[in-house]
């Protein structure tokens, strides 16, 4: 409780000693999220409709799910070129701050992250496909959305497991490496005959918030950045920040 609430008065600090920077992740949240979140609207409202897209509406959702952890932030931006998150963790190390509660900021920053850009993502897919609307009450929508934020719980676990312990241009290469590996389950599925944004459709239909998907997304995503936060906390104690 104590690294929650020291991690806590870290990330308010933050916003109030910059309050333009705050404004600058919500801006930014909501042009790429907004603008992700109504391509994929169209594509779903195809794939619903006559069946086609199903492929790509896969591949969208595959490839924007991870990225409704990330805080767009300077940092963020400037991960690959400046090596951000390392110069933050020696920073935070002379001041000192223990690891736990470094760790409990950047998960506190993840759950914020998810939420808005999952806000702003599904509330625009829902509010522009008809199609949708008609498939899943509002309810089961909910049950939909809540199933793959805890999909992207699980890979955000690993994401900051990789992003506090690696350079900026490794990092850069394991989510591109990720990427692939996304888009390639996504090529499976559809080569296999089957569909992932279906699958969830019908599972959340049928279900509704007792959906054993849905339950089983967010367990194993709150697991995730439990089990990948304990390995980071041992790992940074080692870490050669130089």
């Amino acid at each position: 409780m104590t690294n929650l609430r020291q991690a806590w008065i870290i990330v308010r600090s933050d916003f109030n000693g910059d309050r333009l920077k705050l404004l600058w992740s919500l801006l930014w949240a909501l042009l790429f999220m907004g603008y992700m979140g109504g391509l994929t609207s169209m594509i779903i409202q195809d794939t619903l409709g006559n069946g086609d897209g199903k492929f790509l509406a896969d591949i969208m959702f595959m490839t924007v799910i991870p990225m409704l952890g990330f805080t767009f932030s300077r940092r963020t931006m400037k991960y690959l070129t400046e090596d951000s998150y390392t110069r933050m963790l020696a920073y935070m190390r002379t001041l000192p701050i223990p690891a736990a509660v470094i760790l409990c900021k950047r998960k506190l920053h993840a759950v914020f992250s998810i939420g808005l850009n999952g806000v702003v993502f599904f509330g625009l897919i829902y509010a522009i496909s008809s199609n949708l609307r008609h498939e899943l009450p509002f309810p089961d929508y909910l049950a939909f959305t809540l199933t793959w934020m805890g999909l992207a719980l699980v890979i955000s676990g690993l994401y900051i497991f990789i992003e506090l312990l690696a350079s900026g241009r490794a990092y850069f290469f394991y989510v591109l490496l990720f990427t692939v590996i996304y888009i390639g389950t996504a090529l499976l599925t559809w080569l296999a005959g089957g569909n992932l944004i279906l699958f969830t459709v019908s599972c959340s239909r049928e279900w509704g918030l007792l959906s054993p998907l849905m339950w089983g997304t967010l367990i194993l995503g709150t697991l995730s950045v439990q089990l990948f936060s304990a390995w980071t906390i041992h790992r940074l104690k080692s870490r050669d920040l130089v």
